[in-house]
């Protein structure tokens, strides 16, 4: 049995990975911005080993959530779910709050951060960049999931005692793919579940980018050690908070 928490769960794909995961017999923490959207996961919730409430988008209520979530660690493996398409958010929901959580929460045995195969047209400039604002950028999301997926590699090359994967989960629908997405919506969840709980603790597995359970090439930023430390450097100080 695992302990996993999972950030944006109330919802789409991290509930779909929650009710997975409890369903294998392992413990779930759940999160969601609110109290209204944590209703929303029903019966899940109901079976949660516990909930967090806090939104992503504010530095100061994702460090509640770390510390709310703290409170059932440790933890064998975290999900980094949560995420917008638009807004002014992007880039503070999509990877600063993910970088924000891995800093302050004890290291797992495992972290999946959910990517984007669109994160392959992402740039890897972060010059000028605002944090809390990604109204000027107009690739953000791309540009966010190209970060997020360098922050699972840079956490692996960080941390060798900690598996951090990035995960593509499909354009599916849900609510932030829309209905019209073409991917399997039952597939969406099952490789960061995989990642999360893999009975082969023989296999280390560290620094990928997945799709279906599929190992791929990422942008090749993902591995640029210079963009890893740049990136880290731009989080740290708009955080306060350093990799420990």
């Amino acid at each position: 049995m695992a302990r996993i928490f999972i950030t944006g769960s109330a919802g789409g794909l991290g509930l779909n990975a929650a009710r997975a995961l409890m369903q294998q017999g392992h413990e779930v923490v759940l999160h969601a911005r609110d109290e209204s959207r944590l209703a929303n996961a029903g019966a899940v919730r109901d079976q949660a080993l516990g909930t967090a409430v806090g939104d992503l988008a504010d530095l100061t209520e994702t460090e509640g959530v770390a510390e709310q979530a703290e409170q059932f660690g440790p933890f064998d493996a975290v999900i980094h779910n949560a995420g917008v398409y638009s807004g002014n958010d992007i880039f503070a929901v999509n990877i600063v709050a993910p970088y924000l959580l891995t800093a302050l929460m004890a290291r797992p045995q495992r972290i999946v951060y959910i990517s984007s195969g669109m994160h392959r047209s992402g740039t890897p400039h972060l010059q000028g960049i605002d944090w809390t604002n990604a109204a000027m950028r107009p690739a953000a999301y791309s540009d966010s999931k190209l970060y997020v997926t360098a922050l699972a590699a840079a956490v692996a090359e960080r941390w060798p005692g900690v598996e951090s994967n990035a995960v593509d989960p499909g354009w599916v629908p849900t609510r932030m793919g829309g209905r019209s997405a073409p991917d399997d919506l039952e597939l969406g969840h099952l490789t960061q579940v995989w990642l999360a709980t893999r009975e082969s603790a023989d296999d280390h597995v560290s620094g990928g980018y997945w799709f279906h359970q599929q190992r791929r090439e990422p942008h090749p930023a993902v591995k640029d050690k210079a963009f890893q430390a740049e990136l880290l450097d731009a989080l740290e100080r708009h955080t306060g908070f350093a990799l420990r």
